[in-house]
């Protein structure tokens, strides 16, 4: 069975990281993409613009941010797509960009993807 872990897209690239997917809609601020070294960029698997401004990393919304963006996964065609790679690799790194590293989607996807891989 695969690792899944994830990481900042800022964070140095390492051999350990396996596959990359960068999981945010948007490209991130000051990372060329030749630098990023990315295997997959899966925008679709992000949550959707209104949540995502919505939530605005606000702490106060985390827990209701969390059952939406669960909603919205169980209902996400990209997640199949992202089982599928992790399937075929040892190891994938899903990237994000948040600054915040306690509250952000890639823990809400995190914890998603290792519930179905269980």
């Amino acid at each position: 069975m695969a690792t899944v872990q994830i990481k900042r897209i800022y964070d140095p690239v390492e051999t350990t990281d396996g596959a990359r997917i960068l999981i945010d809609r948007l490209w991130p601020r000051g990372v060329k993409k030749e630098s990023a070294r990315l295997d997959e960029w899966m925008k679709a698997i992000s949550p959707s613009v209104t949540l995502r401004k919505w939530f605005d990393h606000d702490p106060a919304k985390w827990e209701e941010f969390k059952a939406k963006y669960t909603f919205e996964l169980k209902q996400n065609k990209a997640v199949d797509d992202l089982l599928n790679i992790i399937q075929k690799n040892k190891t994938v790194t899903l990237l994000y960009a948040a600054h915040d590293a306690q509250y952000n989607h890639a823990i809400v996807l995190l914890q998603f993807i290792n519930a179905l891989l269980k």
